[in-house]
């Protein structure tokens, strides 16, 4: 049987951390940025964490 291939949109949008954690980006950091407050742009910035119930169908997309 072939290996598994990757999903390209998930290897792109997620990471894991040290810990075996799954991390995201935010969503609404990507343009019409002069109309959100500076405190919203830089709560968005900070990384956000994946729920338990995506977590199995990500590690699935990663080939993990």
């Amino acid at each position: 049987m072939p290996k598994m291939k990757t999903h390209s949109g998930a290897k792109k949008r997620f990471k894991t951390t040290g810990s075996g954690k799954l991390v995201r980006r935010k969503r609404n950091r990507n343009h019409n940025l002069e109309k959100k407050s500076s405190k919203r742009k830089r709560q968005l910035a900070i990384e956000g964490g994946v729920s338990a119930a995506d977590a199995k169908r990500i590690n699935r997309m990663l080939g993990r």
